[in-house]
């Protein structure tokens, strides 16, 4: 995230999810405050992804989201699975910096993830 009160917003949210998990209080309220800063920036694929978080944890009250992958020898990829607050976490870390080329791609495979286990 580019703007200072984005970034403040998202340091305080990833405080909130260390603390309390996934149910922290007001988490989905945080994420659509953060969300409004994404489309002041003007980037498509972060509006997306938190739209997307928060609709699934509103309607699962959890984050099973498996957007991390890992490849064995014959490039073959198997989600990592992680437990709901890491994988929230590090969601919300890679917002932190979205303009970086990898990271892009790792909250492309979590829009493409919540996208389908929310349709």
């Amino acid at each position: 995230m580019k703007l200072a009160a984005a970034n403040q917003k998202l340091e305080s949210i990833i405080k909130n999810v260390e603390k309390d998990g996934v149910n922290a209080k007001n988490i989905i309220e945080d994420l659509k405050e953060l969300r409004e800063y994404a489309l002041k920036e003007q980037d498509p694929l972060v509006t997306k992804v938190l739209r997307l978080s928060y609709e699934y944890i509103g309607e699962k009250n959890a984050f099973g989201i498996q957007g991390q992958y890992e490849e064995d020898e014959e490039e073959n990829e198997y989600p990592i699975e992680i437990e709901d607050n890491d994988n929230l976490l590090y969601l919300l870390s890679l917002l932190k910096n979205a303009d970086h080329k990898i990271n892009r791609e790792e909250i492309k495979d979590y829009r493409s993830a919540l996208k389908q286990e929310l349709y």
